[in-house]
C-alpha cells in the first residue's frame, strides 16, 4: 500500500524559501503514468493546486505559483520536493502531497503538513 509523507519547517520568514518533501513508501516513485502533486489549503479557504511532476520529470504549476515554485523528483530517495521562494503570510497553509495514477485522480494523499510564514 502506498503512503505519502510531508516533512519540512514549520515556520519560514517572509521572504525566505519554503521548502517540503514529500517521502513515498510502499511503491516507486517512477512508476509509469504516475504524477505526483503538491497541493495547499489556507486557514479558512479551499484546496489551491501549487503543481504536479511527473514519472519522468515532467513538471506543471499553477500559472498563479508558476514564477515561485519548484519541483523535483529525487529518485535516490523515492522522494518529491517543492519549493516556494519569496513567500509571504498569504503563503501560510497546510500543504500536502497526493499522488495521481493513471484513471484514478488523487488517490493517495498525505496527511499534511502547517507551515506558517510569519517574522
Amino acid at each position: 500500500q502506498v503512503q505519502l509523507q510531508e516533512s519540512g519547517p514549520g515556520l519560514v520568514k517572509p521572504s525566505q524559501t519554503l521548502s517540503l518533501t514529500c517521502t513515498v513508501s510502499g511503491g516507486s516513485i517512477t512508476v509509469n503514468y504516475h504524477y505526483w502533486h503538491w497541493i495547499r489549503q489556507p486557514p479558512g479557504k479551499g484546496l489551491e493546486w501549487i503543481g504536479m511532476i511527473g514519472y519522468s520529470g515532467t513538471i506543471y504549476a499553477s500559472p498563479s505559483l508558476k514564477s515561485r515554485t519548484s519541483i523535483s523528483l529525487d529518485t535516490s530517495m523515492n522522494q518529491f520536493t517543492l519549493q516556494v521562494n519569496s513567500v509571504t503570510p498569504e503563503d501560510t497553509a497546510v500543504y500536502f502531497c497526493a499522488r495521481d495514477p493513471p484513471g484514478t485522480g488523487l488517490d493517495t494523499w498525505g496527511q499534511g503538513t502547517l507551515v506558517t510564514v510569519s517574522s
